[in-house]
């Protein structure tokens, strides 16, 4: 009898025991929203406080929960420490749809745990989800099916086209400058051209060349003279745009009587001197002197020289040019 009494004592105690650890740990499943219409999705949240050192198994939920919830996406576990430092709540969430209208019940969950070597089990309680159907109006009769709403286009569905058609125009573009520089036998990518030297560069290297091949010593007058007037028009035309290959002797000097900003009179008398002459003897078949053909290179130089424009040089780099007073003999 005693032994019995000890037994059953001892029962209550471990029982008790039992009882003090499981009232630690609480298991609870919720929705966000208990109406939904058929067919849309709600949030089901399977929550558990335990212990830390406890190991509790989650409900193993399949693809369906019941023949009418199905599961459509389930999260990981997550794990929170709460205020009591020995204390921990794991949360699990579904995403869940029904497709059958009326009260749709969400079963207990039965959570599995182990402690301090006791096994045992935590149920939640079952939750009821309305499901409601959509709503028709009967008096209207049968009415079209709504097509689709067109989305916006983005840019992102445009770019390949954007680009696609900047890759045939640059083609494109390139066949047709192929084809033209083809055409004029040009090289496909031509050399940048160097810059123009100034007027007055080219007109007194040119006076140089006439000074030193001497033509006038081997009775070619007439060529010494039209070379002389040709390099002088030639840097009219460059120096102040008066298309004097093109006019007369008179005209290029009427051209300078009219604008007399643009040289001064002792330039305008030399460039008269060289132009006469040099008619004469291309026309009148004029015998110069040897005192004319060194007075009309000289008077070149110096109406070049004197009407030339200045380009702004630095210190060191700039230098003066004294042919201007350059004795030339022409005998």
């Amino acid at each position: 009898m005693k032994r019995t009494i000890l037994i059953a004592l001892l029962t209550i105690v471990l029982s008790g025991t039992g009882m003090a650890q499981t009232s630690k740990i609480k298991a609870t499943a919720s929705l966000d929203s208990t109406r939904i219409l058929i067919g849309d999705q709600v949030k089901l949240y399977l929550e558990i406080e335990q212990p830390k050192n406890a190991k509790i198994q989650f409900p193993q939920i399949s693809d369906s929960i019941t023949s009418a919830i199905e599961v459509i996406e389930r999260s990981p576990l997550d794990t929170f420490k709460l205020s009591d430092a020995e204390q921990i709540k794991i949360i699990q969430n579904f995403t869940i749809t029904s497709f059958d209208t009326g009260v749709q019940i969400v079963p207990q969950f039965r959570f599995l745990l182990k402690h301090d070597g006791v096994s045992d089990s935590i149920y939640t309680k079952p939750l009821a989800l309305e499901v409601h159907g959509m709503q028709l109006d009967t008096t209207k009769g049968p009415v079209d099916i709504k097509k689709p709403y067109a989305a916006p286009v983005t840019l992102k569905e445009v770019t390949p086209y954007i680009l696609g058609v900047i890759l045939i125009a640059a083609i494109i573009f390139f066949i047709f400058y192929y084809l033209q520089r083809k055409k004029r036998n040009k090289p496909l990518f031509g050399r940048p051209e160097k810059p123009k030297e100034p007027a007055h560069v080219i007109a007194l290297r040119e006076l140089d060349r006439i000074k030193e091949e001497k033509i006038w010593q081997h009775d070619k007058i007439k060529q010494y003279y039209s070379e002389v007037s040709d390099t002088l028009r030639m840097y009219i035309e460059d120096r102040f745009d008066i298309p004097a290959m093109e006019q007369t002797s008179d005209e290029t000097l009427a051209s300078f009587k009219f604008r007399r900003d643009l040289i001064g009179e002792k330039s305008l008398e030399q460039l008269n001197q060289i132009l006469q002459l040099s008619d004469l003897v291309k026309f009148a078949k004029y015998q110069p002197l040897p005192d004319d053909n060194n007075l009309s290179l000289i008077n070149a130089y110096f109406f070049v020289n004197q009407t030339k424009k200045e380009e702004v040089q630095r210190p060191e780099e700039s230098k003066v040019d004294d042919r201007e007073g350059e004795d030339v003999e022409v005998k």
